[in-house]
Parts: structure tokens; C-alpha cells; sequence
């Protein structure tokens, strides 16, 4: 086997987020769906953007988000994206490593500029997201770097990515080098509607390609057709060596061959923003997952990271998370 040098290299879209404050009434407003991920086109960026209120500005995408956490907890990551060579892009190549990811993507010369996902967040906490995938989407089979993958414990794929026939096969090939490397593979689900769009291919991957699974209730409910999450976990175990399923408040559910733990959400005084929620949840599950937690614990450590990404706004943890790990499960 490669030398190991990486704990986790994660596979998304390199986007820059845009969070902002909004009323339910601005969401009508806007014809927006609450709690979607919507794609929009660089003319509706530019007019969402208008009409935002006072934000914050950080590089982001959802497994960059999820690299930022493994960083924060201590766990050595790298990341695979692409941006333009524009000042978002810039803005976006020092921020993630700054965090401490290595992040060596060529960027693209020509073409559109930099993704932004516009995020409106309501007083209750929830997300609605618009995201101008821009140069992102250019990501393909050349970008996957065979020697990262193969020196990495976990590679961790973004659903989001899905929609493009490059990144799906992009995607195969970093999933084909890993397992032919001994290495594990793992994605998110990311959306139910991009799991709406893109069901049979999904399943696909996930019964043939996939060893460890991140989904929300509603994600892996779409990805089975069925109305219950009772039965959506009956499927997922028959599939996956570990499924990890967030229920939001009720928690999550860590379940393999032989196992099933139920993790309960931490407390938290408040949700203010639950954007990288989900992410964050994968960074302290795979952190410990490459550290060789049991299944319950790496459970524990997700929700205790999800918890600290919801109590302020943005997709990057405020606190130290190495410190809430070690109070919190003694390691």
C-alpha cells in the first residue's frame, strides 16, 4: 500500500458562499424554496446577490466545508476542486488552506469565473440555497490526482457534483484508484432533489462503489422511493458498509452489517444557521472513522461538530473543536 499521508482528500465544488439573514416573507418574495439547493445562472446570481441583505463571505462548497472541520479536529486532509483563475478564486485557494487542507487543483485559464452559492438563512435557522456553479463544473477525470488518492485513508465525494457527466466519471476514477489502493470511499448525498434528479445513477454508485454513506432522512428516503426512514435504513445496511443518516433534531443513525447506534443531537441554545450542518457532521464522523473510533463514537463526534456549526452563522466552526472533543468523549 502507498504510504499513507492524508487522513481524508475531499471531492466538491469549489465555491465561495454568500450568507445572509432573510424573513420567510423575503423567500416568498424571491420565489424561493425554502431548505432547496437551487442552481441558478450568472444573471440570477447577480440579482440575488442585489437583493441580499448585509452577509458573510467565505470560501465554502460542502466538502470544503467538511475538509475545514477535519482540519479543525486535527486530521491531516487534502482537497480536489476546481476554480477560475480570478480573484474568488484566489479568495478561495488561500481561505481552505489557510485551514490547513492542502489544495493543489490547476485552475481553469478560460471559461466561466468562480462558483458562489447565495445563502438566505431565516430566524429559525434554515438555509435556502442558490449556487452559480460557474467554473467548478469543469472538474473532470484529469483533475483527480491518482498519487493523492492512494496516499489517502478516506476519500469523501460531494452528491452536488453529480449533475455533470465529467465529475461522474471523475468520480469512478478517484473511487477505482482508491479501492485498487486498499483506501475506502465515501460521498454524501448532499440534496434530495439532486438525489431526485439523479436516482438510478446514484444507487448505482452507492450499491457498487461506495463504502461509507452520508444522507439526511429525506435524501436517503428519495434514494429508495419509500415514505419511511425506517425502511430507507433497511435498504441502505443491505448496500453500504456504514451508512451515517442525520435526522436533524432526532439525531442520527450510524448502521452497519452487525451494528446500529443511535446518536442523539447535542444541545444547543439556539440554532441560528444550520448551513453545514450535514458537513460538519462528516468531518467529526470521518475524523474518527480514521482514527479508529467505534461507529457510536464517530456518531458522537458528528453531532457534537454539527451542533457547534448551527449555534452562529456560517459553514466554518467557531470554537475549537479539538477541545470539545477531548471534554467531550475523553480522547
Amino acid at each position: 500500500m502507498t504510504e499513507t499521508k492524508f487522513d481524508v482528500v475531499g471531492i466538491g465544488n469549489a465555491i465561495v458562499d454568500v450568507l445572509a439573514h432573510c424573513t420567510e416573507e423575503d423567500l416568498a418574495r424571491l420565489n424561493l424554496v425554502k431548505n432547496s439547493m437551487t442552481l441558478i445562472d450568472a444573471e440570477t446570481a447577480d440579482s440575488l446577490y442585489a437583493q441580499m441583505g448585509p452577509g458573510l463571505e467565505m470560501s465554502g462548497g460542502s466538502a470544503g466545508n467538511t475538509m475545514a472541520g477535519i482540519a479543525a479536529l486535527g486530521g491531516k486532509g487534502a482537497y480536489i476542486g476546481k476554480v477560475r483563475d480570478d480573484q474568488l478564486g484566489q479568495v478561495f485557494r488561500h481561505d481552505i488552506r489557510a485551514t490547513g487542507i492542502a489544495f493543489d487543483t490547476a485552475p481553469a485559464t478560460l471559461g466561466a469565473p468562480t462558483a458562489r452559492c447565495l445563502i438566505f438563512v431565516t430566524p429559525d435557522g434554515h438555509r435556502t440555497m442558490n449556487t452559480f456553479l460557474g467554473a467548478c463544473v469543469e472538474l473532470g477525470p484529469d483533475d483527480i490526482d491518482a498519487q493523492l488518492i492512494a496516499a489517502s485513508r478516506v476519500i469523501y465525494m460531494e452528491g452536488y457534483l453529480w449533475d455533470r457527466e465529467d465529475a461522474k466519471n471523475a468520480f469512478i476514477k478517484a473511487a477505482q484508484i482508491a479501492h485498487e489502493a486498499g483506501r475506502q470511499v465515501s460521498i454524501s448525498l448532499s440534496d434530495s432533489f439532486c438525489v431526485d434528479r439523479h436516482r438510478a445513477s446514484f444507487r448505482d454508485l452507492v450499491h457498487n462503489h461506495i463504502d461509507v454513506l452520508f444522507a439526511n432522512e429525506e435524501e436517503i428516503k428519495s434514494l429508495y422511493e419509500v415514505d419511511s426512514f425506517d425502511a430507507a435504513l433497511a435498504e441502505v445496511r443491505r448496500h453500504c458498509k456504514v451508512a451515517a443518516l442525520t435526522r436533524s433534531e432526532k439525531g442520527a443513525v450510524i448502521v452497519s452489517d452487525d451494528e446500529i447506534h443511535i446518536i442523539a443531537a447535542e444541545p444547543v441554545d439556539r440554532v441560528v444557521d444550520s448551513t453545514g450542518a450535514g458537513d460538519l457532521f462528516a468531518s467529526g464522523f470521518l475524523y474518527g472513522y480514521t482514527k479508529g473510533f467505534e461507529l457510536a463514537q464517530c456518531g458522537r463526534l458528528g453531532a457534537i461538530c454539527a451542533a457547534e456549526v448551527i449555534s452562529h452563522m456560517g459553514a466554518r466552526p467557531d470554537a475549537d473543536l479539538k477541545e470539545l472533543m477531548q471534554k467531550s468523549l475523553n480522547v
